[in-house]
């Protein structure tokens, strides 16, 4: 039978498998949940014989929802997680690797415009250049996921993507591997990424992640370009804050050109601005590094949803183009996971949206921290400290 396009798989995804999905609900018996997704695939055109290949091994692993449970790191401000994830080790191989792979990195740059320490940060942070790409058996990391009922609708669609990719002889239901949530390769992409941005970038016929770093590297090039990667524009620009600036114009939220920052007295370390729209981002205040945020930083979000994740990516990048090393200042102190959580639930009871009550600094928690910060009259930075907490 002719094998199905990404594109045919997620109209079906969208449009024909809610009968199905209603009738095997997550949660329930692990049995029924798999009978259900062999239903399902076999109602999309797969072939029955392939589909129980493919499902007949599928179980679930408590270690991946222990991981999904447990992301304390990214609890971390970014000053330390910065420091945590970036050695002059760490440093140095990716320099050597970009010139190891200068040819994948300048095809890279003329087909997807994509800068070359953007994917070298993204390889390290993922993988250390490929050296762990995870260990948990990635059908029953999906399988797990879809059947708990935190992010159902995530996960699912990623099981028949994976199916498809086993069609293509590029997956393997025992053996492949990767992160507990189901990405795979060396910089990390699901299943269904890489059914719609896979590029064979060895010219072997197949696009394996895994043991390829060009096929990974031109992969994830593609990916950014999909998500909206802008080509010749930068990211971010480590820069410098006069002490009485409007401390409320900062955050992503705000975005102004770059000549307006400059009349203000934003004034870049190194470089020139770029004519770019931008937001003056303070990850940890206003006594903290400060970076302006072009239009690609938001592709980053498209990547990993984590502020603090997504800064170091960044950061990093621009580090191995040559920027120097950000001049972290004198932060405040902040808070710790438990009084982060009593923060939350605060300026929720105030009427600020900071979505779920968590402990993590995510953006919705900086937008209330901003916003409570203004309404008593305190520098309005976004950055959530002992003070704050005391003042409400």
């Amino acid at each position: 039978m002719p094998r199905m396009t990404a594109l045919s798989l997620a109209i079906a995804l969208s449009a024909g498998s809610a009968a199905t999905a209603q009738q095997v609900p997550c949660g329930g018996s692990f049995a029924d949940f798999k009978a259900g997704l062999r239903d399902e695939a076999v109602a999309l055109g797969h072939d029955p014989a392939s589909v129980d290949r493919f499902l007949s091994g599928a179980q679930q692993d408590p270690k991946v929802l222990a991981a999904d449970r447990r992301q304390g790191v990214f609890q971390m401000p970014f000053v330390d997680f910065s420091r945590r994830l970036i050695s002059q080790d760490r440093l140095n191989r990716g320099l050597a690797n970009g010139r190891d792979y200068a040819a994948v990195f300048d095809r890279i740059e003329a087909q997807y415009g994509v800068s070359r320490g953007v994917l070298l940060a993204f390889w390290a942070f993922e993988t250390d250049y490929g050296s762990f790409q995870g260990d948990f058996n990635t059908l029953n990391a999906l399988v797990t996921l879809s059947h708990d009922c935190r992010r159902p609708e995530l996960f699912r669609p990623q099981i028949f993507a994976a199916l498809e990719l086993f069609e293509h002889g590029d997956f393997d239901p025992a053996r492949t591997t990767g992160a507990w949530a189901g990405e795979i390769g060396m910089v990390q992409m699901l299943p269904r990424d890489i059914l719609e941005n896979g590029v064979d970038g060895d010219g072997d016929g197949h696009v394996l992640l895994k043991t390829s770093a060009p096929d990974a590297l031109m992969s994830g090039g593609k990916m950014l370009q999909s998500l909206g990667w802008r080509a010749g524009e930068p990211w971010i620009q480590e820069v410098s804050v006069p002490d009485d600036m409007d401390w409320s114009l900062t955050g992503l939220q705000d975005k102004r050109p770059a000549s307006e920052w400059a009349a203000m007295g934003v004034t870049p370390r190194s470089g020139q601005l770029a004519n770019l729209p931008a937001s003056l981002i303070l990850p940890q205040g206003r006594r903290g590094p400060a970076f302006l945020a072009y239009p690609n930083f938001d592709v980053y979000f498209e990547w990993n949803q984590s502020f603090v994740y997504v800064m170091t990516a960044a950061y990093f990048a621009t580090r191995l183009e040559g920027a120097p090393i950000y001049d972290a200042g004198n932060p405040e102190p902040g808070l710790d996971g438990e009084q982060m959580k009593q923060l939350q639930a605060k300026l929720a009871a105030h009427g600020h949206d900071v979505g779920l009550i968590d402990g993590i600094l995510g953006a919705g928690t900086r937008a209330a921290v901003r916003a409570m910060q203004q309404e008593l009259g305190m520098p309005a930075d976004g950055w959530p400290t002992p003070a704050l907490l005391n003042r409400l």
